[in-house]
């Protein structure tokens, strides 16, 4: 197969307040990302194409991908037949491995891809559940971050994130604390040494229901803060007080859901899973991503179960896939994710904040709560109804003499207007009969 020339991408940065992403030319980057944590383990080089350009289409612009692989990414070869070490161990890498991740990072460059890539899965650091084995003390962590970071200091598509869905310190099953922060310390400290002076975001996924900022926040590597709001707490995990936690911290530092429900995840598999629970579906990602981001994230991480893993229906499932990561590609979260990133560059991106003082009703709870955001200087404001109950909006929150109210169908990314009112007041909006998703979209008309 022929290559495509690499393309240059404008390295990411964070944005000088502190609370999002902005490429080094200083335009806003929204994270908009999917899970594609078996990428460079599963797939072949058509594969990646195929998977690479669908999600350009759908407007995408973060994958997430592990370098060592969850579902045995140390034993079980990639699609060239290669394992990542000589003997599993990681100060022997293999490099035609990493030659195919080479590849891989090249082609999601030509697709204006960045990848949010993770050295490893956290079964080869603390063996809590996974397969493992452990490989990593705080020696080897170091010099194969160090190894990853000089071999991809000229990649500029790369957002590295630290991690692998498990948490930092803990109370183990056997009840015995254990504590990998310098593990992780470690590994940062050898990506960020082997990249020399050039500029990189890093962030931590941590275990499900958790945040990096539980055990991070304060740690000088770290430059974005990460959450797994998760598949495991049922239909609507209030994902906007997660956000807002780390929104208020101090440094203030950029935030995201990097693992909501997956679009067709079953609801609660764990510890058995019973299937009138049913599966996620893309209602559940839209209130979920639309949320966290008008909460105050930087961005959101759309993810569907069958593509995490690449499922083919020869493989080994893993927690019910119901079909083909092929077929998932155009699913109909996947496919409207992209009207939310839309939205958010429409209007002045870098002075957007959180504001619930917009609602004079109610904001409700769980599948009810409604969650808003503004510009700074009242010039719009965003409000997402995850139903069909209307809202009352302090209309003296947006600067004035009129605003202009519409809705945005989340589904199909279009407008359907509404009228003008005066910006004082309280002005109640009831949304249309059918969806069951709305967003108001005011704006000032001056």
């Amino acid at each position: 197969m022929s290559r495509t020339k690499y393309p240059q991408l404008p390295r990411i940065m964070v944005s000088e307040n502190g609370r999002f992403l902005v490429t080094e030319e200083g335009a806003p980057f929204f994270w908009l990302g999917d899970t594609a944590w078996e990428l460079f383990h599963r797939l072949n080089r058509t594969d990646v194409e195929t998977y690479f350009a669908n999600r350009q289409a759908n407007g995408f612009t973060v994958i997430q991908a592990v370098a060592l692989a969850e579902l045995d990414g140390l034993n079980t070869a990639n699609r060239e037949g290669r394992t990542p070490f000589i003997d599993n161990d990681p100060d022997y890498p293999n490099d035609a491995y990493f030659r195919l991740i080479d590849i891989f990072l090249e082609i999601a460059a030509s697709h204006g891809l960045y990848v949010a890539l993770l050295p490893t899965w956290g079964d080869k650091v603390a063996q809590l559940w996974g397969d493992g084995p452990i490989i990593f003390n705080p020696e080897t962590a170091y010099r194969y971050g160090l190894f990853l970071g000089r071999r991809y200091q000229k990649k500029t598509n790369i957002l590295w994130v630290i991690g692998g869905d498990r948490p930092v310190q803990y109370t183990g099953r056997d009840e015995q604390p254990h504590d990998d922060l310098e593990i992780y310390q470690a590994v940062a400290r050898g990506v960020r040494e082997g990249l020399g002076d050039k500029p990189a975001v890093f962030t931590f996924h941590p275990n499900g229901s958790q945040s990096s900022s539980t055990w991070l926040h304060n740690e000088p590597w770290l430059d974005m803060n990460m959450m797994q709001s998760g598949h495991g707490g049922g239909h609507d995990v209030p994902v906007w007080e997660m956000i807002e936690h780390d929104y208020k911290l101090n440094p203030p530092k950029p935030v995201l859901d990097g693992e909501p429900n997956y679009e067709d995840h079953p609801v609660n598999p764990w510890p058995s899973w019973d299937p009138g629970s049913g599966y996620y579906i893309d209602y559940d990602v839209r209130k979920q991503c639309y949320r966290s981001v008008f909460a105050g994230a930087c961005g959101v991480t759309y993810g569907h179960h069958s593509i995490w893993q690449m499922f083919e229906t020869w493989r080994t499932p893993i927690n019910f896939p119901n079909r083909d990561w092929r077929e998932a590609l155009d699913r109909p979260g996947a496919c409207q994710v992209k009207h939310l990133r839309a939205l958010l560059e429409s209007r002045s991106y870098l002075t957007r904040i959180p504001d619930q003082g917009l609602l004079a009703s109610d904001p409700g709870e769980r599948g009810n709560h409604v969650q808003a955001t503004r510009a700074e200087d009242g010039s719009y404001a965003f409000i997402y109804l995850p139903g069909k109950l209307p809202v009352s909006v302090n209309m003296d929150r947006m600067r004035g003499p009129q605003v202009k109210a519409q809705w945005f169908d989340p589904r199909l990314g279009v407008y359907r207007l509404i009228t003008s009112y005066p910006s004082s007041g309280v002005q109640t909006f009831t949304p249309p009969g059918y969806g069951p998703d709305w967003v108001l979209v005011l704006d000032a008309v001056d």
